[in-house]
């Protein structure tokens, strides 16, 4: 998984790459209202702050525009080396397709017992 932050200001925006089925499902916060992805970044982030990503999934060419509010922080030195990061909640703008799209890669596994980078 890739991250990279683009412009400055607070709402900067994010390119995120994700190839990995098992990235994904580790990133993925399907129990947030409209779902939401957890980002590993050593940036700075407030709860509230509003971000935009594009996002790229596995083999897709289209990267999906994605706006969202940081709901999640780990920070550095969390408990159980978690990985440091955001949790970013999507907004309502995209009526659910972002969760879609990722539900339909992650059929199968939703219900898993693995551990993700929140839970």
């Amino acid at each position: 998984m890739a991250a990279q932050q683009g412009g400055g200001g607070r709402q900067g925006i994010m390119s995120l790459t994700i190839k990995d089925k098992g990235a994904l499902y580790a990133a993925y916060m399907p129990f947030v209202k409209n779902g939401g992805l957890f980002i590993p970044t050593n940036k700075s982030y407030s709860f509230g702050d509003e971000v935009f990503m594009l996002l790229t999934l596995m083999d897709d060419k289209e990267r999906l525009p994605v706006a969202g509010k940081i709901i999640w922080i780990t920070p550095q030195g969390a408990q159980g080396n978690k990985t440091v990061g955001i949790g970013v909640q999507f907004s309502d703008q995209d009526n659910g397709a972002t969760r879609k799209k990722i539900e339909t890669y992650l059929a199968g596994a939703l219900n898993a017992d693995r551990p993700t980078h929140t839970m």
